[in-house]
């Protein structure tokens, strides 16, 4: 059974030359506090915001939490090319038992952005979702209104299946289409993997 195959309790730690994706916890409040207080736009797009030390607070302890109840599983990105911590990203609805699960809650800080950190972050964790956790699909949502968002999903090579209209409430008010994308293991074995893999060097 695939449920075997993934531990909640576990930390696990996901890494290359370039980046360290380890579990998130409520001391690195600390660590990613100069975003939040800096940076508040980062989370313009998101179902939940992390501006200001309190939300972001929040936002580390719900992830915590989701955890614990075996919905989540997130994780601090550190960069070791500057040797700084550069954001956030978790699984999300994971469901072991149709081996499926979603990937996002993804953000990072301005200097990280177009970097090339984000195709090393997202080539960890689909390895260790498709090759690990034996998920036989990975899906992905945006803001329909998130240009960049999609569009870097499409690069590292995810599909876009169509768009959810109204389905989840904004931040700044108002309810936001949400477009859907996914990577299946299928795709991933036959050619996914070696496209992005091709984009870290």
């Amino acid at each position: 059974m695939s449920d075997m195959l993934f531990d909640f309790e576990k930390d696990y730690l996901l890494e290359d030359d370039c980046v360290l994706l380890r579990p998130l916890t409520i001391d690195d409040c600390d660590n990613l506090l100069e975003y939040s207080l800096n940076e508040s736009d980062t989370w313009q797009y998101g179902l939940v915001t992390a501006a200001g030390k309190e939300n972001l607070v929040k936002y580390i302890q719900q992830a915590i939490d989701g955890r614990k109840q075996g919905k989540m599983y997130p994780f601090i990105v550190f960069d070791k090319r500057t040797n700084e911590y550069a954001g956030s990203t978790r699984f999300y609805d994971i469901n072991l038992s149709f081996q499926t699960l979603q990937l996002g809650y993804t953000w990072y800080g301005k200097r990280f952005r177009g970097t090339g950190l984000n195709a090393h972050c997202k080539y960890l964790l689909l390895q260790f979702a498709f090759e690990e956790m034996n998920m036989l699909r990975v899906e992905f949502r945006a803001d329909n209104m998130n240009e960049r968002s999609i569009a870097a999903m499409k690069k590292i090579g995810c599909t876009v299946e169509g768009t959810l209209r109204e389905d989840v409430p904004k931040v700044s008010g108002g309810r936001r289409n949400s477009v859907i994308l996914s990577i299946l293991k299928s795709e991933w074995e036959s050619g996914v993997k070696k496209d992005l893999k091709h984009q870290l060097k």
